[in-house]
């Protein structure tokens, strides 16, 4: 006898679109046969009797053991829920799914109006992966490492007290590259650079190239430009012993350590991807002009290209 299909999902449960969104998941593939397995707190801001669905509802406790022997995580939510998704599902590389309630949703494959096209597509496996590449983030505090972590966006070190600059010495493969006053810096993979990173102005990096960003925040320096550097390069920010005040750590938004005057951050490519569900081989380009509501009035392109994007409903 084989092992029925396992499906985690995630959802934002504060928000009431995102709890309705995933009690029709639960009940759609579990009628297609599919076990679904849940967070038990989060069943419970669900309000579903497990023992109510055929096959039955899984619960678990255990966030860092959620995905195991799931085939992919649902997640519903914006891209803060995706991150936390990655963090569940980053030790056993479970591919993740995005259901965009969100504004822009960057890492989401599907939106709120497609739920029924996405059940169909996870029923009959109609979906490919596709690895991105993350952030090994290291923290040292007179040379003993005290922190380690990875990023799925970016990794940034910044000020801790809005009054006070944060003076650093950025490395790069271990040869000094500059010092900067500044407000911080960051550090963002391929996938983050439409995030943190194009905020600062940062360059938008497709994610088939393989990079790592390092953008300046506010930087007092003739030398304060965003840098594309090689994926094998290891970054290093070092902040000064004469800082009157710390800086904090952050990866992704959502993990913090602080920072004495003295310690030292090396960011380098992490040993695991993060696995993004696709449900269209979508160029791009496409994500970035609809995402951002690009204005592309005007293009003609051949003839080839008009038929296509109009098919796809991108121009009229």
């Amino acid at each position: 006898m084989t092992d029925p299909r396992r499906v985690l999902v995630l959802a934002h449960t504060r928000r009431p679109e995102a709890r309705e969104v995933a009690r029709a998941f639960v009940k759609e593939l579990t009628g297609h046969g599919i076990v679904v397995r849940l967070l038990r707190a989060e069943a419970d801001d669900l309000d579903l009797d497990p023992d109510g669905y055929d096959p039955a509802v899984e619960l678990t406790d255990s966030e860092t053991d959620a995905s195991r022997g799931c085939e992919l995580t649902v997640v519903i939510g914006g891209d803060g829920s995706i991150l936390r998704a990655a963090e569940v599902t980053y030790a056993r590389l479970t591919p993740v799914l995005g259901v965009n309630l969100g504004h822009v949703g960057f890492l989401a494959e599907a939106e709120h109006e497609d739920v029924a096209d996405t059940i169909e597509a996870i029923v009959h496996q109609r979906y490919t992966t596709e690895d991105r590449l993350t952030l090994d983030v290291r923290a040292f505090v007179d040379g003993e490492l005290v922190y380690t972590t990875f990023a799925v966006n970016e990794a940034s070190v910044e000020k801790a007290s809005r009054e006070r600059m944060l003076e650093v010495v950025v490395e790069i493969d271990n040869r000094p590259l500059s010092r900067w006053g500044c407000d911080g810096v960051v550090c963002a993979t391929p996938t983050g650079s439409t995030a943190y990173n194009f905020s600062a102005g940062g360059p938008i990096v497709w994610p088939q190239v393989e990079a790592l960003c390092i953008v300046p925040l506010s930087a007092h320096a003739l030398f304060a430009r965003p840098m594309v550097v090689a994926p094998s390069s290891v970054i290093a920010i070092e902040v000064l012993e004469g800082n009157q005040g710390s800086g904090v750590l952050w990866c992704d938004g959502r993990r913090s350590v602080d920072l004495p005057p003295g310690a030292r951050i090396e960011v380098s490519r992490g040993l695991r991807p993060v696995r993004l569900v696709r449900l269209h081989q979508r160029p791009f380009t496409d994500r970035l002009v609809a995402k951002f509501g690009l204005s592309v009035a005007g293009w003609r392109g051949t003839a080839e290209q008009r038929n296509n994007a109009r098919g796809q409903g991108e121009i009229t």
